[in-house]
């Protein structure tokens, strides 16, 4: 989310009414998060001017680690300067630290490629926000789920109860630091994380919804706790509950 954000604000500020725009001072601090987007809080350090220059090697954008040549235009102007230091900021100071984790295996490929892609400066904004908006298709659509056996046949299910809050084991990337709780697509791809874990015995699909719809799901290591609860449904490994009475 921090990271698709952020795109999508260099991207309006590589095609804004004045030109394209440097941020001078491109540091985390720089940025906070309002209702989900992220926005800068100090425009002090933007730039709108361009690098002049006479011929390419005028036109080196020189970082602590890495240098890219760029071209020097016909109007004596280094091309793509400003969109190409934001972009090589973000990903150093975001995409290296966010993007690795928490995403499903089936799209880290994806993410890596983006990373790679921007941290070398082969994808400009418009690429990498198309690359990005990919991901979320993917992400949100459930697509990216692989052909498998179908695992929610070894659940029992158990409408109108809950187990009981508490503090559990943990996974990551998980939603609460008291126990496994874990954005899913589907109760089938909830399984699939269940039978994952040699803890989870039990799982429970949520009412709470991330940003991008995903519902929640919490995963729990023991079931025998339970409550009623009219909106919830608790699924129970049959191997779990074999020899005890539900």
């Amino acid at each position: 989310q921090i990271c698709l954000s952020l795109v999508k604000l260099l991207f309006y500020l590589a095609h804004s009414p004045l030109g394209s725009i440097v941020l001078l001072d491109f540091q985390p601090r720089q940025f906070v998060m309002v209702d989900g987007n992220l926005k800068v809080t100090d425009m002090d350090d933007a730039s709108t001017e361009e690098l002049s220059c006479k011929e390419d090697n005028d036109c080196t954008l020189n970082f602590p680690t890495k240098s890219f040549p760029l071209k020097c235009s016909v109007v004596g102007k280094c091309e793509g300067i400003n969109e190409k230091k934001n972009l090589f900021n973000a990903y150093r100071y975001f995409f290296t630290y966010l993007l690795p984790h928490s995403a499903p295996p089936a799209l880290r490929p994806l993410l890596s490629d983006i990373l790679n892609a921007t941290g070398d400066l082969r994808y400009g904004i418009n690429e990498t926000l198309r690359a990005f908006e990919k991901v979320l298709h993917l992400y949100k659509s459930g697509l990216y789920l692989q052909k498998r056996p179908l695992l929610l046949k070894d659940y029992i299910s158990l409408k109108g109860f809950r187990t009981v809050e508490g503090e559990d084991y943990k996974c990551w990337p998980s939603y609460s630091h008291l126990g496994c709780l874990l954005s899913i697509h589907s109760a089938e791809e909830a399984a699939a994380i269940c039978n994952s874990q040699l803890q989870c015995q039990s799982f429970i699909v949520t009412q709470h919804r991330t940003w991008t719809g995903r519902p929640l799901a919490s995963f729990q290591s023991s079931w025998t706790d339970l409550i009623p609860d009219a909106n919830t449904v608790v699924y129970i490994k049959r191997s779990a509950s074999s020899g005890e009475r539900l």
